[in-house]
């Protein structure tokens, strides 16, 4: 049709916080993935590839025609600085498709010794306007992730003041930070951990109260609630019912934020964006599947907003607490099909009669009834009470491998 003619197909970027991850991102629908080695990324407490994970993770993703940028995005001290350039020089061999930095110095390393990689420009650089956006053009960048207090309408100004060649990545989905893109001191100050360089203890998701000076011990409430305020715990980005507006914006890469989160995490929201924006490109004007956002609310979540995207937000975050929504768990992973019956390994307890939840590799969701269950050896069973054993329910047709069965809680 003419629309896909004239518009660039976004791409969809989602978290690998280890190989398993990056599987599942690639499985239920990523264009790409970002994730980091065991240095210079952002998320020490991610548990990150070493050299070997690398390569098989670059491999994989290539078979499946999905790009793998790696992030070197944390601002590298003295002591660091000997150990990159070989870091580099490894990525550029392996085939990486882009390096993500948020340091100038580090950026002129990426040129110099990973020359086949992209050079993408970190959220952490705070680019905020056209100009900055050239200037990092000028620089050898392929690609700028704009900060996440930009409007639809400045990304949309960057974009036509920008060279069509430079490619704009934006947040979509996931936690979002209190300071501005993600340059936070308040970790440094309160624990001596440094989110600038990948180790935030979150302390903006702690409950505060207020205390005056000469009344030590003497606590005063500031919002609803008796014990505290969470008054820095700002609400998750979610805009999976505003794929149109990203693309008429000019956004071509929708960043999902997570690397830390589960394997589960990642399907979901993989699965889930997949299908908003092939839904998209197949009718431009037409709403976003409603099982996409039901998929998105059976993950782990704090509240839904839309952040800075249509302007200032009125309220962008939850002084009652800082937990997350949990109503699904995972019961178990597709494993095979044989003699008419789905093979699944276990993951929780569940129960002969139950409903299941199965979410299949880009594709809508549906529902399994375990009316009957066995186990490997073929005794049909009432429940399924051990982790990781094998459980058989009769189904009419083969489940895709590395499929999910979820039960929502009781």
């Amino acid at each position: 049709m003419e629309f896909e003619k004239t518009i660039k197909k976004p791409e969809l970027l989602c978290p690998a916080g280890d190989l398993v991850r990056l599987k599942a991102a690639v499985d239920f629908g990523a264009d790409a993935v970002y994730l980091a080695g065991e240095e210079f990324g952002m998320r020490t407490a991610a548990t990150n590839f070493g050299e070997e994970d690398l390569k098989l993770g670059i491999e994989y993703a290539h078979k499946n025609n999905a790009k793998v940028f790696i992030t070197c995005n944390t601002l590298p001290h003295n002591e660091e600085m000997p150990r990159l350039p070989a870091f580099l020089e490894m990525l550029n061999d392996m085939g990486a498709d882009g390096i993500i930095a948020s340091d100038i110095g580090t950026m002129g390393l990426v040129k110099k010794y990973a020359p086949k990689a992209e050079l993408h420009v970190s959220v952490q650089s705070g680019i905020v306007n056209f100009v900055t956006a050239n200037a990092f053009y000028d620089m050898g960048a392929k690609r700028i992730v704009v900060a996440r207090e930009l409007s639809l309408e400045e990304i949309a100004e960057i974009r036509a003041k920008t060279p069509k060649e430079l490619d704009i990545e934006a947040f979509v989905h996931g936690a979002m930070c209190v300071s501005f893109s993600a340059r936070c001191l308040l970790s440094s100050y309160m624990t001596g951990r440094d989110a600038n360089r990948g180790d935030c203890a979150q302390s903006c998701r702690w409950s505060y109260s207020l205390v005056e000076q000469t009344r030590p011990g003497q606590y005063f409430d500031i919002t609803e609630t008796d014990k505290g305020t969470y008054i820095l715990n700002a609400d998750d980005l979610c805009m999976a019912e505003h794929i149109k507006d990203l693309c008429d914006a000019g956004v071509y890469s929708f960043k999902i934020e997570g690397r830390a989160k589960s394997h589960y995490y990642t399907a979901v929201t993989a699965n889930a964006y997949r299908g908003a924006i092939d839904a998209y490109l197949k009718a431009p004007d037409s709403k976003t599947p409603d099982w996409v956002m039901d998929e998105l609310s059976k993950i782990s979540h704090r509240n839904y907003s839309t952040g800075f995207y249509y302007g200032r937000p009125e309220k962008s975050q939850t002084y009652q607490s800082a937990g997350y929504v949990r109503d699904y768990s995972v019961a178990g992973i597709v494993t095979g099909y044989e003699n008419g019956m789905v093979l699944l390994e276990l993951k929780n307890k569940f129960l002969k009669g139950q409903e299941l939840d199965c979410l299949e590799p880009k594709a809508e969701p549906f529902i399994i009834k375990a009316d009957k269950m066995f186990d490997k050896d073929n005794n049909e069973i009432e429940s399924a009470p051990h982790p990781t054993m094998t459980v058989k329910i009769p189904f009419e047709r083969p489940i895709k491998t590395g499929s999910l069965l979820r039960m929502k809680a009781e």
